[in-house]
C-alpha cells in the first residue's frame, strides 16, 4: 500500500520538475521541437508545475482529513 502511495506522489512530482525545466528552457530560449512556439512551451511548463503541486497538495489534504489531523479551517462540511 505504501508503494502505491509513493508512486502516486512521485509521478506528479516528476511532472512538476519537468514543468520547471520547460519554463527555464523557455526563459533562456531553448526551444523543444514538439511545441509550436516558445510561449506555448512556457505555458505548458506552468500548467505542469501547477498541476503537479495541486495534485500533491490535494493528496496530502485528503490524507490528513481522513486521519482527522486538520484544523477547523480545512474540515469537510457535512
Amino acid at each position: 500500500m505504501r508503494l502505491i502511495a509513493l508512486l502516486l506522489l512521485v509521478t506528479p512530482g516528476v511532472i512538476a520538475v519537468y514543468g520547471i525545466k520547460l519554463i527555464r528552457d523557455a526563459l533562456f530560449g531553448e526551444f523543444h521541437t514538439i511545441f509550436f512556439h516558445i510561449a506555448i512551451q512556457g505555458l505548458v511548463g506552468i500548467l505542469f508545475v501547477v498541476g503537479g503541486l495541486a495534485f500533491i497538495g490535494g493528496f496530502i489534504l485528503h490524507r490528513d482529513r481522513k486521519r482527522n489531523l486538520t484544523k477547523g479551517r480545512f474540515k469537510q462540511k457535512d
